[in-house]
């Protein structure tokens, strides 16, 4: 099958209501109606109820904690799905089974198979149009099942209560880190924002979440009472305790519910050590209703783990990190890593944001760490125009440079940086994604090792 295809079957899925290009609606189910969603996979003989569930929402760590507990999965001899958003590079790596992100032919050929139903659905439009997010979620779905998935690990788009992942019945519920981002969705408060994450839980269910802020933590917890849903909390039922870390991996301790683990994951930032104590979590929560998970299996799967693109070092010569950070307590906590795990003398920082994004509070975060600045923008149709965001660093006393695209960006960057000096790209997972590219083209002088 052809690469040509491929794309065919990509542009028809974009040719959809696609709100990671477009503004997104007010979140109400006059825009996000599940049943349209539950027909189309009642056309496919519902592939959604094939595979035990793991349900994930959050603002912030719900793609890393995800790839924690599959890999976990994974190797505990399950078959595992993953489904995120968005991707780095290619559509492809949104869906994947067993570490192995689903193939072009594949890709093609569930598109083929989902068009009529899709037609369908959408001629009818009993419950309003299909999106491009609803028709790839049932595409994941339709994957995992054809692969006779065990697991099927699934990352909420956004918010949770209506997003088009959420028509299963799960093992477990996830709730990562709550922070403001998509406020104009989601809403203005944490309390608000939370009361979209809460919608994932079932009753009866049994919930585990990440610290949180005291807002979202109380609504969470009436939520669970709410839906008589056990609750977990990490920072209290299950704890972490750092015991060192280098450029590769953090080592750490979890004391859990059912025991003691010593763990290493191959991330940086003292917020993925939340994000993994939440996977061991969820973990002991399987293990709890029988399946076959080995203190050994959670410790190789956390060890073996693979999520490019936080805290990511691309080069050592000169040192290049990306994250991406986008929304004022990522960037926070990416300042707080890069000052924790590297020396150098400037920081450097490329930056590019979505338009719907908080670039003030992501500034006011930044700014105090970086001595020269470059705003860029990518490809996606969402990017922000630099201005905006140049302003903002005026305001921090920062006259930031502009370039038109990422390869300027990086290009200006190096051949300012001394030898001492980091060189950060952040603001979107767009940015990563174009930086990595960038970075793996023939002809850039830079070092990994």
């Amino acid at each position: 099958m052809s690469t040509n295809l491929y794309q065919q079957a990509v542009d028809y899925l974009a040719s959809y209501t696609d709100y990671e290009v477009v503004p997104r609606l007010a979140h109400n189910a006059a825009n996000y109606d599940l049943r349209r969603v539950e027909e189309l996979l009642a056309w496919l003989g519902n592939p959604h109820r094939a595979a035990r569930s793991v349900h994930i929402a959050g603002t912030n760590g719900k793609g890393s904690t995800a790839a924690m507990v599959a890999s976990a999965l994974t190797v505990s001899g399950y078959i595992t799905g993953l489904y995120t958003s968005p991707h780095l590079h290619t559509w492809r790596e949104r869906v994947r089974v067993n570490g192995e992100l689903i193939t072009e032919e594949e890709f093609t050929a569930l598109v083929e198979r989902l068009k009529p139903e899709v037609e369908a659905v959408n001629q009818k439009a009993t419950y309003g149009r299909l999106t491009t997010f609803e028709i790839l979620t049932t595409l994941a779905y339709a994957h995992f099942a054809l692969k006779r998935a065990d697991f099927q690990v699934l990352e909420v788009g956004l918010g949770g209560k209506f997003d088009a992942t959420n028509v299963i019945q799960p093992e477990v519920c996830l709730i990562t880190s709550v922070s403001f981002d998509h406020t104009e969705v989601l809403g203005n408060s944490l309390a608000e924002i939370a009361a979209e994450k809460v919608g994932i839980i079932k009753p009866g269910s049994i919930v585990v979440t990440s610290p949180q802020p005291s807002e979202a933590a109380q609504v969470i917890e009436e939520a669970c009472l709410a839906c008589g849903a056990e609750l977990v909390r990490v920072g209290s039922d299950v704890t972490w305790q750092s015991l060192s870390a280098d450029f590769n991996r953090q080592i750490f301790r979890v004391r859990g519910r059912l025991g003691s683990y010593e763990l290493s994951i191959p991330f940086l930032g003292r917020h993925q050590l939340d994000n993994a104590a939440t996977a061991v979590a969820t973990l002991e929560v399987l293990a709890e209703k029988g399946f076959s998970i080995s203190r050994d299996s959670i410790a190789q799967g956390l060890a073996r783990v693979s999520w490019p693109g936080r805290l990511q070092i691309l080069s050592r010569h000169p040192l290049l990190v990306v994250d991406g950070a986008h929304n004022p307590d990522s960037a926070q906590k990416l300042r707080q890593s890069l000052e924790q795990y590297f020396e150098f003398d400037r920081a450097i920082l490329v930056i590019g944001a979505s338009d719907d994004k908080d670039v003030a509070g992501i500034v006011s975060e930044l700014a105090p760490l970086f001595d020269r600045v470059i705003v860029t923008r990518t490809c996606h149709p969402r990017a922000m125009a630099p201005p905006p965001i140049v302003a903002e660093f005026r305001r921090h006393g920062i006259e930031a440079q502009v370039a038109e695209t990422i390869s300027e960006a990086l290009s200006l960057a190096l051949s300012i940086a001394g030898a001492g000096d980091l060189i950060c790209a952040a603001g979107s997972l767009f940015v990563v994604g174009e930086t990595i590219e960038e970075v793996n083209k023939p002809g850039r002088l830079l070092r990994k090792d």
